[in-house]
């Protein structure tokens, strides 16, 4: 019942949000009587996102996979980099600073290189999306496991435990508070890729009918795409912590009503 509470809220307060947001926009629209090439109101984007439905929503899910498809492979090959820099220490010395300065390389610079390596179809798309998430859940992971409690690593040694057990039996479940804040992170930031790669070369997707309709001068076909792209990135957003709150329950955060009084 709380847990169904707390969605409900947070549903509520999404809500509020979003209406504050439209009122404010429609009042900016009407107050600055601003072109509506340059912004359409809240009606104009609604009407649009209604009548080219289909096409919308056909980008839409091709996006969609490019995302769910960059998760999956940037975060499997985050938790694996994680996992070779905790148990190895010769591949920290090697390998972490690697990782710091691919980092450091802009994303943008990267989106035209895959775009001719892998071509204008998903791929490169996908490639994007799972570079921007490799590093937030290889950070989170690896930080986690850096900082196991010493007390349980001599206990386990004390006992005679092997490498391998202590990794993958102490070391992982006390880091998977910090994947899963890593994985929260991945998520916001997933979209992110796929538009780029999107941007510079793709034949659908938001990212292309954006681009498409900005040539075009349909700014309310624009804010459309963009707000189901943002509907998608909470979507996720939500999803995935569900999933995570439910599959790691010692991670919860505490709430002042589940507080004990003193």
């Amino acid at each position: 019942m709380t847990r169904l509470r707390r969605l409900a809220g947070a549903s509520w307060r999404v809500c509020v949000v979003g209406a504050g947001l439209l009122l404010i926009w429609q009042a900016v629209v009407l107050v600055t009587e601003v072109p509506a090439f340059l912004l359409p109101s809240p009606a104009r984007v609604l009407n649009a996102l209604w009548a080219r439905q289909d096409i919308i929503l056909g980008h839409a899910a091709v996006t969609l996979s490019e995302i769910l498809a960059g998760l999956l492979i940037g975060g499997c090959a985050g938790v694996a980099a994680a996992l070779l820099l905790a148990a190895f220490a010769p591949a920290r010395r090697w390998l972490l600073p690697v990782l710091l300065v691919s980092q450091a390389i802009p994303v943008f610079a990267i989106a035209p290189l895959l775009t001719l390596w892998l071509g204008f179809g998903m791929a490169s798309k996908v490639a994007m999306a799972a570079i921007i998430i490799f590093f937030p859940v290889a950070s989170a992971f690896q930080d986690g496991l850096r900082r196991t409690d010493p007390g349980w690593l001599d206990l386990a040694r004390s006992m005679g435990a092997s490498r391998a057990a202590i990794l993958f039996r102490i070391r992982v479940p006390a880091a998977l508070p910090a994947l899963a804040s890593g994985l929260r992170v991945a998520t916001a930031v997933a979209p992110i890729g796929a538009i780029v790669g999107e941007w510079v070369g793709a034949s659908a997707g938001l990212g292309y009918l954006m681009l498409h309709a900005n040539a075009r001068s349909q700014a309310d076909v624009m804010f459309a795409a963009l707000a189901v792209l943002a509907a998608i990135a909470l979507m996720l957003w939500f999803l995935v912590d569900a999933a995570l709150r439910a599959a790691i329950p010692w991670s919860r955060e505490s709430h002042p009503d589940e507080e004990s009084p003193s």
